[in-house]
């Protein structure tokens, strides 16, 4: 199962890259936990100064930008 963590605030774009990441995840069948982290301390602990950030089982993957859902997919495999 893969861990996907959305690191923002709550903004929309925050909102937006949760749901393209929550839909690559359906669109390849895979099995995920989705977590937001809205802490700023927790955020800044991931190395990210410019949300929203994602990361997938704790990597970084991008941030400070909505990355779209074929971005996103081979992060998932």
């Amino acid at each position: 199962m893969k861990k996907i963590q959305i690191l923002g605030t709550g903004c929309p774009k925050c909102k937006q890259l949760a749901a393209n990441a929550e839909e690559a995840a359906k669109e390849l069948g895979v099995e995920y936990e989705m977590v937001k982290v809205t802490d700023i301390n927790e955020i800044m602990k991931f190395g990210v100064m410019m949300t929203p950030g994602i990361a997938v089982d704790g990597q970084v993957k991008a941030s400070g930008k909505v990355v779209n859902t074929e971005q996103i997919k081979p992060w998932l495999k």
